[in-house]
């Protein structure tokens, strides 16, 4: 942890990172030892804030006994709402800031994906439950009513899609990654695309948790969604007093 985030810090030629995020949990490493690591980083005046990425309830709530946890990045569209049920209401009792990552359901709530082919044969999505034969076409159904929607709006099933968001949970950021500035600037006029809540509860219903064909990744991906592997005892490091990092007995 220590070596990447004086990597990153070289690389990006500043002294102070924002917010430092663990991108995933080590299902063999205690989210504990990782979380004093990243304690003694802030310590140290190398990074202000810390971040997880895909934890589940357990995991949140034992990381922020070692350290204040600003922010958890899951992800979370119409297409994917499976965070509603236990992990937002932990966020919340936390004092979590959630950010949403592919807020457009990994471009399928764009309308521009008609067919598996319209998707590289090298894109990760091809080996997603979601995508594969049987459950892509399924899900393809779902997108029809959102697609409706937005033409009666005259707007993109995206700004419609993040409209939804907006109106569903206010308390969500969002970012998504954009390889060009036209479809950027589209989707941020969704901030000011306002549904009627009888056309945003409809959504809600036709994608309803359960309703998407397919899990987000295959079993066993996630294994930090729920729990983390028990606490070891810490102990703190002789050489690394002055950054309070410890490691584990």
């Amino acid at each position: 942890m220590r070596s990447a985030c004086d990597a990153s810090l070289k690389q990006l030629g500043i002294e102070t990172i924002d917010l430092y995020y663990l991108h995933r949990i080590d299902p063999e490493v205690p989210i504990e030892e990782t979380v004093s690591a990243m304690a003694g980083l802030v310590k140290a005046g190398k990074v202000r804030f810390i971040g997880l990425s895909e934890a589940g309830p357990d995991s949140l709530r034992r990381a922020s006994k070692i350290h204040p946890i600003t922010a958890l990045q899951t992800e979370y569209s119409l297409w994917a709402r499976d965070v509603e049920d236990k992990i937002l209401p932990a966020c919340r009792e936390l004092g979590i800031g959630f950010v949403a990552y592919s807020p457009l359901g990994r471009g399928l709530l764009t309308g521009g994906i008609r067919k598996i082919e319209d998707i590289a044969a090298h894109d990760i999505r091809r080996k997603q439950p979601r995508f594969r034969p049987g459950n892509f076409e399924k899900n393809l159904e779902l997108i029809k009513p959102l697609e409706a929607i937005a033409a009666k709006r005259g707007v993109t099933p995206a700004q419609a899609a993040l409209a939804w968001a907006d109106l569903a949970r206010e308390d969500v950021s969002r970012f998504r990654a954009r390889s060009r500035k036209s479809g950027s600037s589209r989707n941020v006029a969704a901030v000011d695309l306002a549904l009627r809540q009888e056309r945003n509860r409809y959504l809600s219903a036709t994608f309803k948790p359960g309703a998407r064909a397919g899990e987000r990744y295959d079993p066993g991906y996630f294994v930090t969604l729920e729990r983390n592997r028990p606490p070891r005892r810490l102990r703190r490091h002789p050489s690394s007093n002055e950054e309070g990092i410890t490691e584990p007995v």
